[in-house]
């Protein structure tokens, strides 16, 4: 495993967690809260940020995530989560949701997701992160949608700022 200052690996973030559907997490049709999947791809994604930078990391953005599938009550969800992409002090994970049927055996890919994390000293202040070493096909793939998804965000952001600015003579409150 790198050293805190040395490029690390994106398998070397890696974090997998699984999590069984009961009642409490269903809705009136037996399949699993959306709200649900996205409370423990937060988490997953977080200790796979965490894992990487080996500081406190944040939850900046969720953007991508896709529903592909329900999630029935008694399943077994399995989560994840590896780093794709490391700027100056954020991080972008991606998070693979699957299903398990525990009786068949059959998985099935049910949702995906790419969050945004930012490493924060104890002040509350965003630090920078180390390096991202991708060595692998897939992991230099990975990387470079990552790059390719930060600078759609990093577009949308100037953009809304520019729009913001042209309706800033409005006394409407900010949505």
């Amino acid at each position: 495993m790198a050293t805190h200052d040395e490029p690390g690996r994106p398998g070397d973030s890696a974090v997998e967690m699984n999590e069984l559907v009961l009642p409490t997490h269903t809705n009136a049709l037996g399949t699993i809260f959306g709200g649900q999947i996205m409370a423990w791809i937060d988490i997953c994604a977080a200790m796979a940020a965490m894992r990487h930078a080996r500081v406190q990391c944040v939850t900046a953005s969720m953007d991508a995530l896709d529903f592909i599938a329900p999630v029935r009550l008694g399943e077994l969800v399995n989560l994840k989560a590896m780093v794709n992409f490391v700027g100056r002090t954020s991080l972008e994970v991606g998070v693979r949701v699957e299903a398990e049927d525990l009786h068949s055996g059959e998985r099935r890919h049910t949702a995906s997701a790419y969050l945004t994390f930012v490493a924060i000293a104890a002040d509350g202040t965003a630090i920078p992160v180390r390096g991202l070493a991708p060595s692998t096909p897939s992991e230099r793939l990975r990387y470079e949608e990552a790059e390719a998804r930060r600078q759609q965000r990093l577009a949308l952001a100037h953009e809304r700022a520019r729009l913001r600015a042209a309706h800033a003579d409005r006394s409407e409150p900010d949505a």
